[in-house]
């Protein structure tokens, strides 16, 4: 066994003895820790620790034995043949009061020093408010007056930006102008509150310039949050998959806390696991008791407690389709589906705005989803919606239309070229915009006569309430496939939630008018709507065969 450095060490028993309780993903990266140490050429470079360390007689605390651990293994741990860093990206996942801007302050403050060894390693700390961002870089500053006799030879500050005088090195702040960030060539770059971010655009942006300095970091500290599909949950993902299946961790430190179920919340005792810093500030755990309380009068107002101080988000707020795990669970391959029977549903709010069209077939009790969306380029709405709709583009998901409004004529030629392959027996759609598609799905060949009462079902808030509780039992059994990574519908979904009227009868709205579009998900309630007499198709093989991936 390679004897440690008391660093992390210490930490590791500390972890082990559980003196309060610990989560299963801390004690997986104590043995992850302990095997690449035990396996692989690392080192520890101790002379740097502690010149690193010997910088918190500037600071007004000192780092906790869980800071002292991740900043040892983060900055000082490298691989002896190569001489890079072992660990150069950090996810730290603790609990609203576990100082993680403390940690960044002394963390940024370090790396800009010449103990770090690398001229003119700017860091880059971002955030998704103004507010934000400058919490750090304004605890540095603060350190910095305090000592100002002192560092005023190292160091230049001012409210925008902080230089070490003999690295060149800066500390700035950065928010979510992300367009304007090209082009830099940042030593570190940091992330405060992850779960902020909706999608990948500003971390990518944020991230290219990384590479062209040595030694390259990425430190990524945040408590969870409540979007879903967004980066962090990729990387809490990807972090399980390292704590827990094996997954080569590819310079990923993953420092989760959180709690391991949500009925730990009922002991204060398990609070611990989420945030490793408790121990030492009583006042934060008096603070936690009072949320707590509120917590328990009114969960869904008070839904941050589990989200940011558990970091355990309640997998479903009172008001949402279904939980995040079963819209997960949609994401599969679509078996072969040719010449099926099935059901198609349409739907858009505005023809200068999204149309979804989908097709719905039924086997062996599983329900699949094959659908396509179109996208007005004129839309208004389209600043506002922060999802990657170039890249959906990119996936075939989606498909843009460059003129002043969406055809209806587009929509059925889709479903014609469909009805190729499928067999389309009904079509389910809003009965109040029936008129806009009818002349162009006759022209297609299906049948409109008589108000569309043949093989067409108007739709109504009436049908779909009476529908409501079949949809509900689709998820809730994990019985709906959509393909695989189609994020296109998980976002539509995500953006949609139940209510209910007087009597108890469930129907569906959009959680905001104009970034979060809800049509592939209704295209899809009105498929369910007119699938009474759908074809349940068996597979004599009683074998499960995903087709090659096909893009409408």
């Amino acid at each position: 066994m390679v004897k440690l450095p008391p660093e992390v060490a210490n930490y590791i028993a500390y972890v082990r003895a559980a003196t309060v309780p610990q989560c299963k993903d801390q004690i997986a990266l104590c043995d992850h820790v302990e095997h690449c140490f035990n396996t692989q050429d690392i080192y520890i470079d101790e002379d740097q620790l502690h010149r690193y360390l010997a910088q918190q007689k500037y600071f007004p605390f000192k780092l906790l034995s869980w800071e002292i651990f991740v900043f040892t293994l983060h900055n000082c741990t490298y691989w002896r043949e190569s001489g890079l860093l072992r660990w150069p990206n950090l996810l730290a996942l603790v609990g609203r009061g576990a100082g993680k801007n403390g940690y960044l302050a002394f963390e940024s403050f370090c790396w800009i020093t010449p103990i770090n060894g690398v001229p003119k390693y700017d860091v880059d700390i971002f955030a998704t408010s103004e507010d934000q961002a400058r919490t750090s870089p304004d605890d540095v500053r603060d350190v910095l007056d305090a000592h100002k006799g002192t560092l005023e030879k190292y160091f230049h500050w001012n409210s925008e930006c902080i230089t070490n005088k003999k690295t060149k090195s800066r500390i700035r702040f950065r928010t979510s102008g992300f367009k304007t960030k090209d082009g830099g060539r940042p030593g570190a770059v940091v992330f405060d509150e992850y779960h902020a971010y909706e999608d990948y655009r500003m971390v990518d942006t944020a991230t290219t310039g990384l590479g062209k300095k040595e030694f390259p970091r990425k430190t990524i500290i945040t408590t969870d949050g409540n979007i879903r599909g967004g980066p962090l949950d990729d990387l809490k993902r990807l972090a399980e998959d390292i704590l827990h299946r094996g997954q080569d961790d590819g310079g990923l430190l993953p420092f989760i806390c959180r709690l391991d179920s949500p009925d730990e919340v009922d002991n204060p005792l398990m609070w611990h696991k989420a945030n490793p810093s408790l121990t030492h500030f009583p006042v934060l755990m008096q603070q936690l008791i009072s949320e707590y309380a509120s917590y328990k009068q009114k969960p869904s107002a008070a839904a941050s407690f589990m989200s940011k101080r558990m970091n355990l988000p309640p997998e479903r707020l009172e008001d949402d389709v279904t939980e995040w795990s079963n819209i997960l669970a949609a994401n599969k391959p679509l078996p072969d589906l040719r010449g099926m029977p099935c059901v198609a549903g349409i739907d858009y709010a505005k023809t200068t705005d999204f149309v979804a069209a989908g097709l719905l077939f039924k086997k062996d009790g599983i329900y699949y989803w094959l659908s396509h969306t179109w996208v007005c380029r004129a839309s208004y709405d389209l600043p506002a919606i922060k999802a990657p709709l170039d890249k959906w583009a990119e996936m075939g998901l989606l498909t843009y239309v460059d003129a002043p409004e969406i055809s209806p004529d587009i929509v059925a030629e889709w479903l014609e070229k469909m009805g190729e392959t499928y067999d389309i027996s009904y079509i389910g759609m809003d009965g109040f915009r029936y008129t806009w598609i009818a002349k162009a799905l006759k022209n297609c060949g299906f049948d409109t006569d008589r108000g569309g009462r043949n093989n067409i079902l108007l739709t109504k808030r009436v049908t779909v309430m009476r529908w409501a509780p079949v949809i509900t039992s689709i998820f809730l059994n994990q019985s709906i496939v959509w393909g695989e990574n189609n994020e296109l519908m998980n976002w539509y979904i995500n953006n949609t939630y139940v209510t209910a009227n007087d009597d108890g009868n469930m129907y569906y709205l959009k959680k905001e008018k104009k970034s979060r579009k809800t049509d592939g998900f209704m295209a899809l309630v009105s498929a369910v709507c007119a699938s009474e007499s759908l074809q349940d198709c068996e597979d004599d093989s009683g074998e499960y065969e995903p087709a090659q991936v096909y893009s409408y």
